[in-house]
């Protein structure tokens, strides 16, 4: 049987030369290492929420609307906390900062709030109460 001393050397193992296959070079995969990754890779894996430009000075308001501001009262008028016939509901005390137009409410009210959508200032006034806008 016939030893070799010496290893042949197989030209192109490493790379594309020789024997045309998929991943003998860097060019199949996009590269060696993780070089570009962030380009065609980790695309798929970024978060679907972080998309888009947010306006870093833009005003989250907590928001109210008229079915919740209606159970709202109701429970202040159970406590004792207003009056039934005088109802006089400041928003700001409980942390809301806007006013939305869903639902009903069934009292005659005072409210005051630093911003309203215009359908919940028209059942209010429809109603007979008044919304007080403060800055």
């Amino acid at each position: 049987m016939v030893v070799r001393k010496e290893k042949k050397r197989r030209r192109g193992e490493r790379t594309y030369h020789g024997h045309h296959k998929n991943r003998k070079g860097g060019g199949h995969k996009g590269g060696r290492g993780n070089v570009s990754k962030h380009k065609h890779i980790f695309k798929f894996v970024e978060r679907e929420d972080k998309k888009g430009f947010r306006y870093p000075l833009r005003k989250e308001y907590k928001v109210i609307n008229l079915d919740d501001l209606n159970t709202l009262i109701k429970k202040l008028i159970e406590e004792g906390k207003i009056d039934k016939n005088n109802i006089v509901v400041r928003l700001s005390d409980y942390g809301y900062d806007k006013l939305l137009g869903r639902g009903k409410i069934e009292f005659k009210a005072l409210i005051e709030v630093s911003k309203a959508s215009r359908k919940a200032v028209e059942k209010i006034k429809g109603l007979g109460g008044e919304v007080v806008l403060n800055s």
